[in-house]
């Protein structure tokens, strides 16, 4: 269990706290949702679509699939480029569209009129995984040669870099690619249930198809093409906890004993206790813990109880003032805090995960016990939400530099995010295209961009000081990434609807 530590650090925490309670202005949590959502357009690939509402991006990469095509006929154009680049990532692709489902799933109603453009979001990453899970026995897992792509500074339009097309099969295995991208199907068949029943069922075949692919050739996708997904998307935790992620998502939305039984007879093996801490496109085990708890709280499988225990323990180890997790710190403005790059990926999640986890315990009005040999402390479901919420509010506005951390919301936000599409005239305004070599001067520039990424949520202050440079340069701080913003999804759905966390 976790350990409490000093009053010195609980009274830290007080403070933090507090500032939650009283924050500095009333947020309209509504508008930052569908600015949040509005985000995925500007990071779309493929054909547009003519209700396409960021209009300084046009069709891009509509040959996709076609180096792979020659013998297959391949189709793999659609899906999202993962951040300010021209790459599509399967993996961390795959792990947004889950994440935007789950918020569907589990904050639906508070969606309101958001909702549909929500499910379109997660359509256009769906469509795109069907096309690349379409040959069985196979997964296209990448479309673009990210070290000649990253050596480039050009728009999406104009791009002439390899569009190389990598995949796993039985004889170079990826598992966790595979896995998650089962996940992801599993989780949209659960959002397209009642929308599109027919489309929702093909989701659910398909993600049993690659589940089982992904189960029965195991191995991690970067021992099978590590020159080409390293170090951008290497798999550095293995392969075992997406096989869990993809069975907990399969079982959630068949119902079938086949995926329960799979998930503890495997629990040991594949590690459901490990690394517990984290959450993110590489490691699934703190979101396992949550999604399987749900059983147990609502009381309808005492089976899975151990997983309602690393649960608790996880969400003990993010409280302020109950955390001693060396990984897990807060800022002196409140922010959570953790060592590496693109901090808000970690924000943004493993907020996600508390308000679930707080949704769960309050139906089951239940507590979240957090101890240690020598003192207990109990966490309610509003304690979870108050810290939720405080890190949701940091990323909008409520921060030392009283800057909003989503282009387009709030008075100050970053003007210079690295982003090749944003950063470069657009094609309406300079028609004539753009070199490789030539976009090197907009970066360079210290302009702000000249088109307006609505919604996207750059990675943020990374260090313990609240600090933030404005720069293209500094990819880490000022880049925007899809898996920051698909969990905020459900945060902001939810706070729209309830602003006050005491209230449920």
């Amino acid at each position: 269990m976790a350990r409490l530590v000093s009053t010195a650090t609980k009274a830290m925490a007080v403070v933090v706290l507090a500032a939650a309670s009283a924050a500095l202005a009333a947020h309209d949590y509504g508008d930052a949702l569908h600015k949040s959502i509005l985000f995925f357009e500007g990071q779309r690939s493929g054909r547009l679509p003519p209700n396409q509402r960021l209009r300084w991006r046009q069709d891009s990469a509509i040959h996709d699939g076609a180096e792979a095509g020659v013998r297959t006929g391949v189709d793999l154009t659609g899906g999202y480029y993962d951040a300010g680049d021209n790459v599509k990532f399967g993996f961390p692709m795959a792990f947004t569209a889950t994440l935007m489902s789950w918020g569907l799933i589990d904050f639906g109603r508070s969606f309101g009129a958001h909702e549909a453009e929500a499910r379109d979001a997660v359509r256009w990453a769906t469509d795109y995984l069907m096309k690349a899970t379409a040959t069985p026995g196979v997964v296209y897992v990448q479309v673009g040669d990210a070290s000649r792509d990253h050596a480039c500074w050009e728009r999406p339009e104009d791009m002439d870099t390899p569009r190389t097309v990598y995949r796993v099969d039985a004889a170079h295995p990826g598992s966790d690619v595979a896995a998650e991208t089962a996940a992801a199907l599993a989780a949209g068949s659960i959002v397209f249930r009642d929308a599109d029943p027919g489309y929702s069922r093909r989701l659910l075949g398909r993600a049993a198809e690659v589940f089982e692919f992904a189960d029965r050739h195991r191995g991690a996708y970067s021992g099978s093409l590590r020159a080409a997904v390293c170090p951008c998307y290497c798999d550095y935790d293995g392969y075992q906890d997406e096989l869990l992620w993809g069975a907990a998502w399969l079982h959630r939305a068949s119902r079938r004993r086949e995926y329960r039984d799979y998930i503890k007879r495997n629990e040991v093996a594949l590690g459901a206790s490990d690394a517990i801490n984290e959450f993110g496109w590489d490691n699934k085990h703190a979101g396992i813990n949550v999604l399987i708890s749900k059983e147990v709280l609502m009381g309808k499988d005492e089976f899975f109880r151990s997983f309602r225990e690393n649960a608790d323990n996880f969400i003990c180890s993010l409280l302020p003032g109950i955390s001693g997790h060396p990984q897990i710190q807060y800022s002196p403005g409140g922010l959570l805090f953790k060592v590496g790059n693109s901090n808000m990926q970690h924000v943004t999640s493993l907020s996600f995960l508390l308000l679930v986890y707080s949704n769960y315990l309050s139906h089951a009005d239940a507590r979240v016990p957090c101890s240690s040999s020598s003192s207990a402390a109990a966490a309610s479901p509003v304690q979870l939400r108050r810290v939720a919420k405080r890190q949701v509010d940091y990323i909008l506005g409520d921060n030392p530099l009283r800057m909003s951390y989503m282009v387009g919301y709030g008075p100050r936000y970053p003007l210079r995010i690295h982003h090749r599409a944003s950063s470069l005239p657009s094609v309406s305004a300079h028609p004539a295209r753009i070199g490789c070599k030539a976009g090197a001067a907009y970066y360079a520039s210290p302009a702000p961009n000249p088109n307006l990424l609505v919604g996207a949520v750059v990675g943020g202050p990374s260090n313990s000081t609240d600090a933030f440079p404005d720069a293209r340069a500094v990819f880490q701080q000022s880049e925007p990434t899809t898996y920051i913003n698909a969990p905020l999804l459900g945060l902001l759905a939810y706070f729209s609807q309830h602003p006050d966390p005491a209230q449920h």
